[in-house]
């Protein structure tokens, strides 16, 4: 087994380790940090079902960002949907057999990949363009979008320029979940590509990406608006109560 395959191995093994706790720690702080006030941002529901009917829009339609910006919603609406997409069209390289499903969704998740990285490229230019976004944009703004646009860039050239063997790479992909690893194909577009994924998996855990987890833990987001129904107590503060 060459050294190029145990060290993409390892560090696999280490990305994923880093992503999983990572993302579990984040989303643990998440649920325990308290909300002391009722903020929902208005209009808001008057019901824990509207509430739900709300959070449902907001992941799945990006109804504030619709409501903010009509060309940001588009680029990130599309970059997500593609996102998905690509995810779910990569499964088969998680499965043997690979689920009717995933196999339906190939073609779609393949040309998706166009879609993700024209989307980027507008969420990168605006970032650039818009004065105001230009403003409050940081460095890791541009180098998290930079990541994902290589990322995009070197899996489309996988497919459609620099070819390389994708049974070696579902057999390494297999052994790593089996412990048996395989050899890896030493193409140097892949090795790019591979190490590219591992590089987010590792900067996941501590970037704006934990934006994902994070809508669900946001108070203008998952509270009624009936402040003058119900009385809201976080729970720090009821602990004190029962105590006193």
């Amino acid at each position: 087994m060459s050294m190029l395959t145990i060290a993409y191995a390892v560090l696999f093994y280490i990305a994923a380790l880093v992503f999983v706790v990572g993302v579990t720690r984040k989303v643990r702080i998440y649920a325990q940090t308290p909300a002391p006030l009722k903020i929902p941002t208005t209009p808001a529901p008057l019901t824990a079902a509207g509430v739900r009917w709300r959070m449902a829009r907001e992941v799945v339609l990006f109804e504030s960002l619709f409501k903010s910006n009509k060309w940001t919603w588009i680029f990130g609406w599309l970059f997500h949907v593609a996102l998905l997409l690509v995810v779910l069209r990569h499964l088969r390289y998680f499965q043997e057999p690979v689920w009717l499903p995933v196999v339906w969704v190939q073609p779609f998740g393949l040309y998706a990949g166009f879609v993700m990285v024209l989307a980027l490229a507008g969420l990168w230019s605006r970032r650039w363009l818009v004065d105001r976004v230009r403003y409050i944009s940081t460095p890791s703004d541009h180098l998290m979008l930079a990541l994902l646009l290589a990322i995009g860039l070197s899996g489309l050239a996988i497919r459609f320029l620099a070819h390389t063997d994708i049974v070696a790479l579902k057999a390494f992909v297999l052994g790593l979940m089996r412990f048996n690893w395989q050899a890896l194909p030493a193409d140097p577009v892949l090795l790019l590509h591979l190490g590219l994924v591992a590089v987010l998996m590792l900067i996941f855990p501590i970037s704006k990406l934990l934006h994902a987890p994070g809508l669900f833990f946001s108070p203008t987001r998952n509270q009624a608006d009936n402040a003058r129904e119900t009385r809201h107590i976080s729970s720090w503060a009821a602990a004190l109560d029962k105590k006193a």
